[in-house]
């Protein structure tokens, strides 16, 4: 339990006008602010002194629970060594270290990481290379990028033209051209209250074909899924879905890019969902559990012939004209090594694996709770999708986010979906209070 004697720290600022908070409500969260002001293990302390049990991992990042003595130790003593150094045609050794030691646990064949800052710079990273891999192997043609309904590859111009969010997309124009999208998996007449991967569904892959035979396979570079859709709601892609996706893009030619942003370092009881589902993608992209949320960070991992096909020319040329001014940040490669080694010396990353039954059968147990239409799961990830209000959609499982944080419960809502993600580290005591606060608070909700 974290330490709740906050002084310094314990006051809500004067002037909450300034910052322009991201995916927020603004208007209504100024007029009833909620403050973290501190973090330990599995809970948040607010700024009047509660403590609030973390069922979403921060935001489905912080695997490894708050505030990890070798993490934070690990920041400060690279911050007094070696704050910054260039990435442009200059290395520090953390950089190379951590990429070894993520393709030690990467899937077969994913022996090269491109650093980035984020999940969507991670998908703009993926987009990119894909489109240049082709071009580089004489295939320039290929420039079509093929996403998915419902699908979150973050907020970058190329992340929602692939996405399949609405709201998302709406307010900004045209986007990317050259995008089609896969329908979504979601059937809740013929999957709702599944068990891990719903039955019915995996003929939806074969909608990869109509897009080719609309388009032909000659101009399509990638096709880019979450391997469990989770922004949108948890969206479990129905047995054999992936596999016949993964069949579909080897026969014509196309690169199939996972965005393993939430997925990846443990959230499915194994490294990454690739290893869950026996499918392995050409291009991976991580993010979030990387460092632990603590720092920003992400990493593309790519097969070793995609990798390959850019190392031809003089030598003293660049090979791709891609990068960020802090790819592989010192401090953040620190982050992401201590991150690794904690979630090594503690089994974390396949300790959902060991949870999954216990987390399936507490979930479910809310079948019956007012308002529940259906609850997904898959690993240590969960979905309990409520009946909306009529006329006003959201409005429903906003109140309960809200009921939930003011019974100290951190939860995540999209739409009216109850989306949970816990730290890796949760106890079944944890599960059964977050189970327990959520039944209350939908006896609650109107």
């Amino acid at each position: 339990m974290p330490d709740n004697d906050i002084k310094s720290n314990n006051v809500i600022p004067n002037d909450l006008s300034a910052f322009w908070m991201p995916f927020s409500a603004n208007r209504q969260f100024k007029k009833q602010p909620r403050m973290f002001v501190s973090a330990k293990d599995m809970h948040y302390t607010t700024s009047d002194g509660r403590s609030v049990l973390d069922a979403t991992a921060g935001l489905w990042c912080v695997n490894a629970g708050h505030c990890r003595p070798k993490i934070t130790k690990a920041i400060q003593e690279q911050a007094a060594e070696l704050d910054y150094a260039p990435a442009f045609q200059i290395g520090h050794p953390k950089a190379f270290e951590l990429a070894n030691k993520l393709v030690d646990i990467a899937p077969k064949g994913m022996d090269n990481v491109f650093f980035t800052n984020s999940g969507s710079e991670s998908v703009e990273t993926a987009l990119k290379i894909a489109l240049a891999y082709h071009r580089v192997k004489g295939d320039g043609a290929r420039f079509r990028l093929i996403g998915r309904e419902r699908g979150y590859h973050g907020v970058n111009f190329g992340g929602i033209s692939v996405g399949g969010i609405v709201p998302n997309r709406k307010m900004f124009g045209t986007l990317l051209t050259g995008v089609d999208h896969l329908p979504h998996t979601h059937l809740p007449k013929d999957n709702a209250f599944s068990k891990g991967q719903p039955e019915h569904g995996a003929n939806l892959a074969d909608e990869l074909e109509r897009i080719v035979a609309l388009h032909d396979a000659s101009t399509i570079a990638a096709v880019i899924v979450e391997p469990v859709a989770g922004s949108t709601g948890v969206l479990i892609p129905p047995k054999d879905y992936l596999q016949r996706l993964r069949k579909i893009c080897d026969k014509y030619g196309i690169l199939l890019i996972f965005d393993e942003v939430i997925t990846g370092f443990g959230r499915l009881g194994t490294p990454f969902a690739a290893d869950y589902f026996g499918v392995i993608p050409d291009i991976m992209v991580t993010a979030k559990g990387l460092t632990n949320g603590v720092i920003p960070m992400g990493a593309v991992f790519v097969k070793s012939e995609i990798h390959d096909a850019f190392m031809n020319g003089p030598e003293h040329m660049i090979e791709f004209m891609h990068g960020y001014t802090y790819s592989g940040n010192p401090i953040a490669a620190a982050c992401a090594l201590a991150t690794l080694e904690t979630y090594q010396d503690e089994g974390l990353l396949t300790r959902g694996a060991e949870l999954a039954d216990y987390w399936q059968q507490a979930l479910h147990s809310l079948h019956d709770a007012p308002h529940v239409i259906d609850i997904r799961n898959i690993g240590l990830i969960g979905a309990i999708e409520l009946e909306p209000i009529a006329g006003e959609p959201t409005k429903r499982a906003f109140a309960a986010f809200i009921k939930a944080f003011d019974s100290g419960l951190l939860i995540r809502t999209t739409g009216d979906i109850i989306a949970l993600s816990p730290p890796l580290i949760i106890e079944k005591s944890h599960i059964d209070e977050i189970v327990e606060r959520l039944r209350d608070i939908l006896n609650e909700v109107e």
